[in-house]
């Protein structure tokens, strides 16, 4: 059997380098080594791209030592033109050898500098064919305020936010305040374009505003202060449809939380106390039908392409969309292929249907 090269690129310059690094691990098992030939390539922290070591057990998620890409010396040589496929790596000791032709790029990146259009760009001037969604919809997707945007002239219910920045507040703070007060108590602060909680903090009294604010300014530019919504917290993932086919949409998921005030990095990724995901979620066949619909609706609004895990608050009588994240985790205990599993695919179909679906 002829085998595909898939080069799997993990870690990068975000704040969710580990988390990125542990999917990569999962992934790296899950393949299916008798249709796929494997590139490890590691990004540092410091966006030097490395050849990894095809280890899925170094990069496993262990909240005493979270994974990460180091620096080993080597460098991937990406092609010279869209002309060629070929990759190479130089070694440490400045030797170069050939790594041969790529087919697939699996850019297992989350947040910026990965999951925001920026290396979908980078790969559609090489002209290589790439996992999940294209340029448009990454950068639309990775920004919480145009992603609502969007959703909420696509008739798709969003929390009511306000978007706040430095210059905002400096030019004026009086209306600033006013706006976000319009939205009552408590409220949710978060970075306009991070993921996995980073930066995310619960409002429940305005003194603790400020320092909210400045969390979320430390990942990006703009802040987002949504009003907080009651209800439960699903998760579903979704598929492009194939060969024009319709939007595939899983089961749902749900985090119970009992004690934490929100699903934060620790809960999600340290096995923190206080938090299970429950696949398939309690949902009535008219609920879980409504779900669907509106996920579907939201994944298209945003362009359509490759997966996402679109994330709700069900108030009982609507499905509000809080999130579409394009490039979800597949950590261990990550509730995209849980979804999925709980749909009768397994892990590694799940890979596998990714890498055929490749953006090119």
């Amino acid at each position: 059997m002829n085998t595909a090269t898939v080069a799997v690129l993990f870690g990068g310059r975000s704040s969710e380098h580990s988390i990125s690094s542990a999917t990569a691990g999962g992934v790296l098992r899950a393949i299916d080594r008798d249709r796929y030939r494997v590139i490890p390539i590691g990004i540092t922290r410091d966006g030097a791209y490395v050849l990894e070591d095809d280890d899925p057990g170094k990069f496993a998620l262990d909240p005493a030592h979270l994974p990460e890409v180091l620096d080993n010396g080597t460098r991937i040589i990406w092609p010279d033109s869209a002309r060629s496929r070929e990759l190479r790596v130089r070694g440490a000791d400045g030797t170069e050898r050939s790594l041969g032709d790529v087919d697939v790029v699996f850019p297992i990146l989350h947040g910026r500098f990965g999951e925001d259009g920026t290396i979908q760009g980078f790969l559609e001037l090489l002209d290589l064919p790439y996992v999940g969604a294209g340029l448009l919809m990454s950068a639309i997707a990775m920004d919480k305020h145009t992603t609502k945007r969007i959703l909420k002239a696509a008739d798709v219910p969003v929390a009511p936010w306000w978007s706040v920045t430095r210059r905002d507040v400096e030019h004026d703070d009086e209306l600033v305040r006013r706006r976000v007060r319009s939205l009552g108590l408590p409220v949710f602060v978060k970075p306009a374009r991070a993921g996995s909680s980073v930066g995310v903090s619960k409002v429940a009294d305005w003194s603790e505003l400020d320092a909210a604010l400045e969390a979320a300014w430390a990942e990006d530019d703009t802040a987002l202060v949504e009003q907080a919504v009651i209800g439960r917290e699903i998760e579903c993932g979704v598929l492009a449809g194939r060969d024009g086919g319709d939007t595939r949409v899983s089961v749902a998921g749900e985090i119970i939380l009992d004690g934490p005030d929100f699903y934060d990095f620790e809960a999600k990724y340290l096995g923190g106390a206080g938090a299970e995901l429950v696949c398939p979620a309690d949902l009535q066949p008219g609920e879980l039908a409504e779900m669907q619909r509106v996920a579907a609706r939201a994944f298209e609004a945003v362009g359509g392409e490759g997966l996402a895990r679109v994330d709700f608050f069900y108030t009982g009588t609507e499905f509000i969309v809080n999130e579409v994240n394009t490039m979800p985790g597949f950590t261990p205990i990550s509730m995209f292929p849980k979804c999925w599993i709980a749909s009768g695919m397994t892990y590694e179909q799940l890979v596998s249907e990714l890498i055929e679906m490749a953006h090119s």
